[in-house]
């Protein structure tokens, strides 16, 4: 009986992903930081708590939080460091649920696996440098941070470690976007 739970929400979830992923490529503009800042000025004194629960919820679904730090920085021009506070600690909170749920899914019989792909993974993220590549993901703008924490977590990383390392890789990405488009705005 409880097979069957699991089974449904693994399934579940991956068919909200694949779901919300189709629907961004489908209208884009859903997503976009002039929606979304509409979307969270309807809301009124009530803005913060939704930007931080968008950040918290967003991990679930891959969807990625820059069109939402920027969202913040036209929002909240005045407020900058919180901006910058809310998305890392929404990030690294959604990055540990996404870890921690990864093994729901299924993720760790990828890298039961003998293959040459899954042991690099392995060796790139159990070994020395494990840390940095991590920190190196998660700061690199152009691949989505929720991959690595689908990795790590189905990979069984120390929570940890994978978590600091997931901290410094946004909290430095963040920083670049709040005070860079700031400059900007």
């Amino acid at each position: 009986m409880k097979e069957s739970y699991i089974t449904f929400f693994r399934r579940f979830w991956i068919a909200l992903i694949v779901g919300f992923i189709l629907y961004n490529i489908i209208f884009p503009e859903t997503f976009s930081r002039e929606s979304i800042v509409a979307k969270i000025q309807s809301y009124g004194n009530y803005g913060w708590v939704i930007f931080a629960i968008c950040h918290l919820v967003r991990g679930f679904v891959m969807l990625p939080s820059t069109a939402l730090i920027f969202a913040g920085v036209f929002l909240f021009p005045n407020d900058l460091f919180m901006v910058l506070v809310i998305s890392v600690i929404g990030i690294v909170i959604s990055s540990m649920i996404v870890y921690y749920f990864s093994d729901k899914l299924g993720f760790s019989k990828l890298f039961d696996k003998n293959t040459k792909a899954s042991n690099l993974v392995k060796e790139k993220l159990s070994g020395k440098y494990g840390p940095l590549f991590i920190i190196f993901w998660a700061f690199f703008p152009f691949v989505p941070t929720d991959l690595i924490c689908y990795t790590a977590g189905a990979m069984k990383i120390n929570p940890i470690v994978f978590a600091v390392s997931i901290f410094i890789g946004e909290l430095i990405l963040c920083t670049v976007y709040i005070y860079g488009s700031s400059y900007f705005i």
